[in-house]
């Protein structure tokens, strides 16, 4: 769950994102906000410099710039960024960018669900699983797919909160507990 902080940086970001006179795509800006998450994830240098306060925010301007133009960050992304950077919140940005998600998908009228099945679904299978799901919430389906061999067979489905498990490992461990009562 995101800080107060970084739903406002999110909420902030999606007023931009959104707004039709900008003419920014919010799926695109979402990706170029993982793009650099990915890129900060994966680099000690880059963290260290944009962490450091010993490291001056002109100099972390330069990089974030930089990164920008290598990587293919739009303009607004880059000077969102910059925002980050300046206010020293590069701490938090990956719950910056999780709330960013869940405020566009709120907007967007989705809802993200987590998959895990027992073996890779086909593709009619996946349309079938999220038509199912969309007629349970009224909402969009956003799909995340994970496969996880220990559910023996069937699905565990999160949305949020709530699970469904439809695993052979979930009715397993449902009987055992009545047997044990």
């Amino acid at each position: 769950m995101a800080t107060a902080v970084a739903s406002r940086y999110a909420r902030a970001l999606a007023d931009l994102a959104c707004d039709p006179r900008r003419g920014a795509d919010p799926s695109q800006v979402a990706g170029e906000l993982e793009l650099f998450g990915q890129a900060l994830a994966a680099s000690a240098e880059l963290r260290n410099i944009l962490l450091s306060p010993a490291v001056p925010v002109a100099r972390k301007r330069t990089v974030v710039s930089r990164l920008s133009e290598d990587g293919g960050i739009s303009r607004l992304v880059r000077n969102f960024l910059f925002v980050v950077v300046d206010h020293r919140r590069i701490g938090i940005f990956d719950e910056i960018r999780e709330a960013f998600q869940a405020e566009i998908d709120n907007r967007l009228g989705l809802i993200a669900a987590s998959i895990r099945t027992a073996r890779p679904l086909s593709a009619a299978r996946q349309a079938t699983v999220v038509e199912g799901l969309e007629s349970i919430t009224g909402k969009r389906v956003r799909p995340n797919y994970a496969v996880d061999p220990e559910l023996i067979g069937g699905m565990v489905v999160r949305i949020g909160s709530t699970i469904y498990d439809g695993s052979v490992r979930g009715q397993l461990e449902a009987l055992r507990r009545k047997l044990m009562d």
